[in-house]
């Protein structure tokens, strides 16, 4: 089909959701065309999130412990991959880490904890190093905790976690090729639990795992059904150790990122929409334009991954001709 950008901008500024047959023609669209794509998802961005750019930190807590088989992922049972392994990081890292944060003015601080389900003593150690964290300083904390109880969630709230993360990864009919120890539906329904608790939802996904556009389309349009506050879009890398590590990715043209990106941004209009893992390696020098789609992105590494530091990221979003925000 053919697309008409005044038309979809307007049906994402009025709030009317892209059918699945606009969200493939996004996806589908020719490299000639992606200056007007850009140009459609800027006014967008512009008009929910300003002209400022959040930098996020992450703080791995807990890492390779995990039972579970997603087959990109180098801490899950299906992995070999050479990481360090641990049931809980040093409490000194996550104060050091806000610290470091807070004088640069990161906008969020994320914490990540491998496994799919927590005991409560785990949680209960958790939600110390969150008290403390809010005790310090007022930088929002989202965690990334896998399947939640309800008493489990309302602890963490009490604790002050603002945000949680529970990604769908991709599209329901691709789900089982890439994780069969859990269900894309387990993840909707722990999501609309923690919604119930009063949590705000950060919730994306990863390009590149070998889905087709309409595994990708059918994500992004689920999630604009769940209204998550936050949306990390990250780009597959292949990690040694796990099944995917010899994927095929030269489809992860920073050309297709940037599309990726736009209908992420034309069917969450007012989300904050993230450029997570990937950046750095597949968009190279057409960073500065994601900055025109995306409102926020992660700095100093992705849990297993390293990733630009943060005095590089304030540079670039600074050359971009954009603030990065303090919080």
């Amino acid at each position: 089909m053919t697309l008409s950008f005044q038309e979809i901008r307007q049906k994402a500024l009025d709030g009317i959701l892209l059918t699945r047959q606009e969200a493939l023609a996004v996806l589908r669209l020719s490299d000639a065309e992606l200056p007007d794509l850009l140009d459609t998802a800027y006014v967008l961005r512009k008009a929910h999130k300003g002209n400022t750019v959040g930098i996020h930190v992450l703080t791995n807590a807990r890492s390779g412990v995990c039972d579970q088989d997603c087959v990109y992922c180098a801490q899950g049972r299906a992995s070999s991959s050479p990481i360090e392994r641990y049931s809980f990081a040093d409490p000194k890292i996550f104060l050091d880490h806000a610290r470091a944060g807070a004088r640069l003015g990161i906008a969020r601080h994320c914490i990540g904890l491998s496994g799919i389900r927590l005991d409560d003593a785990l949680v209960d150690r958790l939600c110390r190093q969150v008290e403390r964290l809010k005790e310090e300083m007022r930088t929002p904390v989202c965690c990334s905790l896998g399947f939640l109880r309800p008493g489990q969630a309302r602890r963490l709230r009490e604790a002050g976690v603002d945000r949680i993360n529970h990604n769908l990864n991709t599209g329901r009919n691709f789900y089982p090729r890439i994780c069969t120890s859990h269900s894309y539906d387990d993840r909707v329904r722990n999501i609309r639990m923690l919604q119930e608790a009063g949590f705000e939802i950060c919730s994306g996904g990863i390009a590149g795992l070998g889905e087709d556009h309409g595994d990708l389309a059918d994500m992004f349009l689920d999630l604009a059904n769940l209204r998550p506050h936050s949306v990390p879009v990250n780009f597959f890398l292949p990690l040694a150790g796990t099944p995917l590590a010899s994927r095929d990715v030269r489809g992860l043209t920073p050309e297709y990122c940037l599309k990726v990106l736009c209908l992420a941004r034309l069917l969450l209009p007012g989300a904050d929409l993230r450029c997570a893992a990937g950046r750095e390696v597949y968009l190279k020098d057409a960073q500065p334009l994601l900055f025109r789609v995306a409102d926020t992105v992660f700095a100093s590494g992705y849990l297993t991954a390293d990733g630009d530091s943060v005095e590089r990221t304030i540079r670039q979003i600074q050359d971009a001709g954009f603030d990065y925000r303090l919080e």
